[in-house]
């Protein structure tokens, strides 16, 4: 996983991870976004429509197997489960198809993005960090949500407590181009909806709960049964763009179902994984490419630049 080339998205990165820092703390290990999470282990087995989608390899195969992190929202390692700023939550899934050779996925449970590009990701996080709770409105969050319609209508989005990590749907941020064996190629958005389907608790739910409630729910769960999530792909059509994250695609658009993740049991040394593994937003590999969307190249630089940082701590 190399760094792009380009010095600005290099730099973008680097002023992202800073303003992180500034929000949450330094937490040396840990991630500067999302640092609080459980990995489980498992399979995918693709589905029988999957390859008139998409040749990639672990389409082509009988299963695969995956290793996934749940995480809260945030850099705070000790953030509880149970208060507003652990959502939305994370899903990060890894297809292991050879030794060192791997393909990911990156999705959160709040469908879209707050900003267009990096720039603007950063002024939003700039303008949180400058309104904090003594600073008179209007604050500059507040001006800054009040000229970034896209940014307030993700802020605004509903984002309920899951029953379980388990019980939760998650959205990857960008669209693909999916190529199958013909040469067709349809971009698309993946969607991860949960096997036994939502369940969110209610505000005197999340109030009775612990401050590991998550994840302590989720070891107990695989440990009784598998976890099963359906891999989706909501597709495209002409006209809809597939190069912003923060433009919804009509709801009648095509859901093709890829196949079944099947999570089977807690990682035996999950921290230590966590603080090794850097997930990559970028699929990298034949049949799966990624689009032209501004946050990827820069989503993978941030991943990868906080990774170094985490392995040498």
């Amino acid at each position: 996983m190399p760094l792009p080339n380009d010095e600005k998205v290099v730099a973008l990165a680097n002023d992202l991870l800073q303003m992180f820092d500034q929000l949450f703390g330094l937490h040396p290990g840990f991630r500067a976004a999302h640092a609080k999470g459980l990995m489980l282990t498992g399979s995918f087995t693709p589905s029988a429509r999957a390859r008139s989608l998409t040749r990639a390899a672990h389409i082509q195969r009988d299963s695969t197997p995956v290793t996934v992190r749940f995480s809260n929202s945030t850099g705070l390692p000790q953030i509880p489960d149970n208060v507003g700023d652990a959502n939305p939550r994370g899903l990060a899934i890894r297809f292991h198809l050879a030794e060192h050779v791997h393909t990911d996925i990156v999705s959160h449970s709040t469908n879209g993005f707050p900003t267009r590009d990096g720039y603007e990701f950063l002024d939003f996080l700039r303008a949180a960090a400058a309104s904090g709770p003594d600073v008179p409105s209007p604050k500059p969050i507040e001006q800054f949500l009040g000229t970034h319609p896209a940014a307030l209508a993700f802020v605004q989005a509903p984002k309920p407590f899951p029953a379980s990590l388990a019980r939760e749907t998650y959205y990857a941020v960008t669209a693909f181009a999916f190529t199958n064996a013909e040469g067709h190629t349809r971009y698309g958005r993946y969607i991860i909806t949960p096997g036994q389907g939502n369940e969110y608790l209610t505000p005197e739910q999340v109030a009775a709960i612990g401050e590991n409630y998550h994840y302590d729910e989720l070891a107990q769960r695989v440990a009784s049964q598998p976890i099963r999530f359906h891999l989706r792909v909501q597709l495209a059509e002409p006209g809809d763009a597939v190069d912003d994250a923060t433009l919804h695609w009509p709801e009648s658009r095509e859901v093709l179902d890829l196949g079944m993740l099947e999570l089977t049991a807690v990682l035996p040394d999950s921290l230590a994984q966590q603080k090794q593994i850097i997930f990559d937003p970028i699929p990298r590999l034949d049949g799966i490419e990624p689009s032209a969307d501004p946050l990827l190249e820069l989503r993978a630089a941030i991943y990868l630049l906080s990774g170094r940082r985490r392995r040498s701590a």
